[in-house]
């Protein structure tokens, strides 16, 4: 009896491994769209290494001095249709506007050393290609994990930036926690989203991604091909974005573009940067900040920039999420341009 016992247990052991096993290492697929090469995109070769793609919508009448540079949100994250569309509206009033993918996400190439996802990358890809646009200066918009790279440019290239404007901006690293305890204006009567970003994480998690981000951040090697973990992270995008919206009925639906290894590596990443509030302290360049009613970032987080960048405008869109443009895109654009006639 105690010898059949031990039989079961001993080949339950061995099931359970195999079928652990299997969920860790067999690859994945996963239902999403696939990528593909928009029309019209360029490419630029930088010497960082970085192959990088863009869209560039020529301004229109008498073109302004200084071009807008668009900084997409993540890290990972891709420029979508949407933001081209919307965006090309301020060609209409003499912009020159530039759309890029930043390394390992979008039209852009991955990079084969995980290591190189750093912030600094990003910076140095980012002075680069102001350099490329062939302007003294230009005018960043920043997009949540965009704002963040803004600023970090900002901070050792200001005279470089003509203006800046950062539309739902995530916290500045290092965080500084405290900030989440801040108590908003009543007069905004912020909302929560339906949606939080822990619950999409949940859904979308498997115990082979967990595995892969783990050896990507402790062995800086690739477990995985870009191809699987890309889609995966377009199915996490899709789950998280449920967040970024008031209404549920305009979640945004699965878009091929995000990259993995570059999200999970910036991230880590950015808890080992150098602050860069100290040379921004002084700041006097003009900054727009915008926040909308159901913004899944705290308030204390939005509320730094306001106190970093004192000659600040300050626009808050009611009935909008941290994606503004895709639930108030005349209030989006209004406030934009706005601030840029003055």
């Amino acid at each position: 009896m105690k010898r059949n016992i031990f039989r079961f247990i001993k080949y339950s052991l061995i099931v359970f491994l195999v079928i652990f096993l299997y969920k860790i290492f067999w690859p994945r697929s996963y239902n999403v769209p696939e990528p593909q090469l928009r029309g019209g995109t360029n490419f630029w070769n930088l010497s960082t290494g970085s192959t990088i793609g863009y869209t560039f919508i020529r301004a229109l009448g008498n073109k302004k001095d200084f071009p807008i540079i668009y900084l997409h949100g993540g890290p990972g994250g891709f420029v979508s249709d949407r933001d081209i569309r919307t965006l090309s509206t301020l060609a209409e009033d003499g912009y020159d506007i530039y759309l890029y993918d930043q390394i390992g996400s979008g039209q852009s190439a991955r990079l084969e050393n995980i290591n190189d996802y750093t912030v600094d990358r990003h910076v140095k890809d980012l002075k680069e290609i102001v350099s490329k646009v062939g302007a003294e200066k230009v005018i960043l918009i920043g997009q949540s994990w965009g704002a963040v790279l803004a600023t970090f440019f900002t901070a050792d290239n200001s005279e470089k930036v003509e203006k800046i404007i950062l539309t739902s901006p995530g916290p500045i690293y290092p965080v500084h926690q405290e900030l989440k305890n801040v108590t908003p204006p009543d007069s905004f009567h912020l909302r929560t989203p339906f949606y939080s970003n822990n619950q999409g994480n949940e859904k979308a998690n498997n115990w082979r991604i967990k595995t892969i981000a783990l050896w990507a951040t402790k062995f800086h090697q690739k477990l995985a091909a870009d191809k699987e973990v890309d889609d995966f992270a377009t199915c996490l995008n899709f789950e998280v974005n449920k967040s970024t919206v008031c209404d549920t009925a305009k979640i945004i639906k699965a878009e091929a573009g995000s990259g993995f290894y570059a999200a999970v590596m910036t991230f880590k990443n950015l808890g080992q940067v150098q602050d860069p509030r100290p040379k921004l302290k002084n700041s006097t360049l003009p900054a727009l900040v915008m926040k909308g009613q159901c913004d899944n970032q705290k308030w204390g987080f939005t509320n730094e920039y306001l106190v970093l960048f004192r000659n600040h405008q300050f626009a808050f869109i009611p009935d909008a999420g941290h994606f503004i443009s895709v639930e108030q895109p005349e209030s989006y654009i209004k406030s934009i341009k706005g601030f840029l006639s003055k």
